[in-house]
């Protein structure tokens, strides 16, 4: 007699207790196979192969850790870099960019493995639930979709309790009072006392980046664009992975990319986040500025509204949405001129631009200088100030002409 097929779950795994928990209770209740898939995007911080076998352990019929470092590098953070992407003026979308590119390995895990559902671990107050299932129905709108935090009303304590009563291999007694998201574009901290606004973050969150109040010696980055694309450092060449990881280090060890804020979510409540994204910020302050050097003034300033409707697209979980691919193209198309070097310091927990300089430069000094050489022809401003404020004066007339054509004391009909 032939054995039936049992559905297969393709789980997003993290290795925490949540998703461990999550592949025996998945299979117990919906009598399934579980397919757990991690996907490396520089999270580090653990073996990825204890990662995997914690999943088989767990019971997952197949595990999978894929190492996606170098497509997240390339073509999610530097899009958000071409962008200059910071969400609500701050946060440069550490989570949210790694979302997408997660769902798409699960998508592609899902046609390898015969999968027919799709399950993560988000719970019902974040974002990310939404930039899963979104993406997941733009990607693959057959698969069905299970969030056991949210959709079986787990706890935390429900979890641990199931871990315990079934001797998964977890060590569920060193309990955070943080949550934790992290990758190679930064990291998130929220939970715990952070949720009072007033408390202070304390030193011992941080894993990114040092203490900036800490004196040390000033570190001069040279970094070299060619197209908007980060290609060098100090004169070495990088590909986009490295040259966010070497600026983690660099940049992370002077506090640079420390962020405190109560951050406006999908959902429609306030959340208080601490991110620190140190190479994320010194890359987006040395982009911003040699695009100052090489753009002309009204695609500059139009660019600017693209950039914060692309960041609160890809923040809103619409990565594959027409809208963001459309802007996509225009954010690319921005970069032809965005090449030369910026020199940045790294200190005190700012990186600040000391130098900037581009074969593609419309900086004329020539036409800039005040002293000797200075080519610009000052004869043409009068008339020009004349046409440009002749608007102002044109429509300050007509005021004037009507209120002296007013009786007195007369109000508007």
């Amino acid at each position: 007699m032939t054995t039936p097929h049992r559905e297969r779950i393709v789980l997003a795994y993290s290795g925490g207790l949540d998703t461990s928990v999550a592949i025996p209770y998945l299979a117990d209740k919906l009598g399934a196979e579980v397919v757990a898939v991690a996907v490396d995007v520089g999270q580090g911080g653990e073996d990825l192969d204890a990662i995997r076998q914690r999943a088989l352990d767990c019971g997952a019929v197949v595990a999978e850790v894929i190492d996606a470092r170098e497509e997240f590098a390339a073509g999610y953070c530097l899009p958000a870099l071409h962008a200059n992407a910071r969400y609500m003026g701050q946060y440069p979308l550490v989570s949210a960019l790694s979302r997408p590119l997660i769902v798409k390995r699960l998508v592609e895990a899902a046609r390898r493995h015969g999968g027919t559902t799709v399950a993560h671990g988000c719970t019902g107050k974040g974002n990310d639930q939404v930039r899963f299932e979104v993406g997941l129905g733009a990607l693959a709108p057959d698969l069905r979709i299970i969030a056991p935090a949210r959709d079986y009303a787990w706890t935390r304590d429900d979890a641990i309790a199931y871990a315990e009563a079934n001797n998964l291999p977890i060590d569920v007694t060193a309990r955070s009072p943080y949550s934790i998201d992290q990758n190679l574009w930064g990291r998130a901290i929220e939970t715990g006392f952070l949720e009072d606004i007033w408390n202070a973050p304390v030193e011992d969150i941080y894993g990114y980046t040092d203490d900036p109040a800490v004196a040390k010696d000033p570190d001069d980055a040279l970094i070299t664009f060619e197209h908007g694309v980060p290609v060098a450092i100090d004169g070495c060449p990088v590909t986009p992975f490295q040259a966010i990881d070497a600026l983690n280090q660099r940049a992370g060890a002077h506090g640079v990319g420390r962020l405190d804020m109560v951050e406006d979510r999908l959902v429609g409540i306030k959340s208080r986040e601490v991110y620190e994204a140190p190479g994320a910020v010194a890359l987006i302050t040395a982009h911003q500025e040699l695009e100052t050097v090489t753009l002309e003034r009204d695609l500059a300033r139009f660019k600017k509204s693209v950039e914060q409707r692309w960041t609160e697209l890809v923040y809103d979980g619409l990565w594959f949405s027409p809208l963001k691919q459309a802007l996509d193209a225009f954010l690319a198309q921005t970069q032809a001129h965005v090449t030369g070097e910026v020199r940045l310091r790294l200190h005190g927990g700012r990186a600040v631009v000391t130098g900037r300089r581009s074969p593609a430069s419309l900086y004329d000094f020539g036409l800039a200088t005040y002293d000797t050489g200075d080519t610009f022809d000052q004869s043409l401003a009068a008339g020009f100030t004349t046409l440009w404020g002749l608007p102002s004066r044109l429509s300050a007339a007509r005021d004037t002409r009507l209120v002296a054509a007013t009786p007195s004391g007369a109000g508007p009909s």
